[in-house]
């Protein structure tokens, strides 16, 4: 037997509005033309679904019954609808994730190498941002997710914590620094240093940890991106305090790295993500391949 879907999507418009009427308009048809749709599919059951008066429309006991096994169809047929349609959507997709500028240039071009080899149809636009402009992206809905530093929180946001990360000490390769297992931050004193612009969340841990001590620090020079204090080290106008990540950065023969302790300085990078908001299946790919990279970095747990 031939499914009549129109004849269904009629009845269950008028068994939903009680009136011929009300459906009709719902429908868009006549109502002529919905008449006739109920009349074939009441003739094509050998059935009768509607009791009809001047003055309203009822169900018969078989139409009661029929009722609910007829919402139920329509709304598998919907779900199943937007499945595909998710499934088509996805070859001209665009994902738009926030992402802390260090991860961006050090972390992300494997990472989205990666996800491009498995979906090369896929758009992906990362937003490699200050903290709170990850957050406000994140919050509006610019960006699925943001990687960022886990910090205070908003609270339309869920942060998960993924991996700790020290800062390190990045000096000239000729300095007599370079050959140190590990630095305190005493014996920085009097050295020219290069520090990122206090808007930063690097520039606020940093700070934070070290308290009064950091006023006893030669910060000579200030800028607003890691990439430039790299650039001032590598011309030999002091050294710079960076994340572990940054080390990409300065992977060179003129420059060397050399841990900080006295205290140890670290920053927690995260996950954000905007509550009870499911993310495409796309994107919750894109993440995966994002916590499993900052988790093979040789960094603290």
């Amino acid at each position: 037997m031939r499914i009549d879907v129109l004849g269904l999507q009629a009845f269950v418009s008028i068994a939903e509005r009680g009136s011929f009427h009300a459906a009709a308009s719902h429908l868009n048809l006549s109502q002529t033309a919905l008449s006739h749709r109920i009349r074939k599919l009441e003739d094509g059951l050998g059935i009768q679904l509607l009791q009809r008066t001047t003055r309203q429309v009822s169900l018969t006991k078989a139409g009661t019954a029929l009722l609910p096994k007829a919402r139920r169809v329509f709304e598998e047929l919907g779900s199943s609808l937007d499945e595909l349609r998710l499934d088509a959507e996805e070859i001209s997709e665009s994902i738009e994730v926030g992402c802390l500028p260090t991860i961006a240039m050090c972390s992300m071009p494997d990472v989205i190498a990666a996800f491009a080899r498995r979906h090369p149809d896929i758009r992906v636009r990362v937003h490699d941002n200050s903290a709170s402009e990850i957050a406000d992206k994140v919050q509006s809905g610019e960006a699925e997710f943001g990687i960022t530093i886990v910090a205070a929180n908003r609270w339309d946001l869920e942060l998960k914590p993924v991996v700790k990360e020290p800062f390190v000490l990045v000096c000239p390769r000729h300095s007599p620094l370079a050959a140190a297992s590990s630095l305190s931050w005493a014996q920085l004193e009097g050295l020219p240093l290069v520090r990122i612009s206090a808007e930063t969340g690097n520039r606020i841990l940093i700070d934070d940890a070290l308290g009064a001590r950091r006023e006893t620090l030669a910060w000579r020079y200030e800028v607003q991106r890691v990439a430039t204090a790299v650039s001032f080290v590598r011309a030999g106008l002091g050294c710079t305090i960076l994340p572990q990540l940054a080390l990409d950065l300065a992977a060179s023969g003129e420059l060397a790295a050399i841990p900080l302790r006295s205290p140890t300085v670290t920053r927690t990078l995260g996950i954000i993500t905007r509550k009870g908001v499911a993310l495409k299946p796309a994107a919750r790919e894109l993440l995966s391949l994002v916590v499993d990279a900052l988790k093979r970095e040789r960094l603290t747990s």
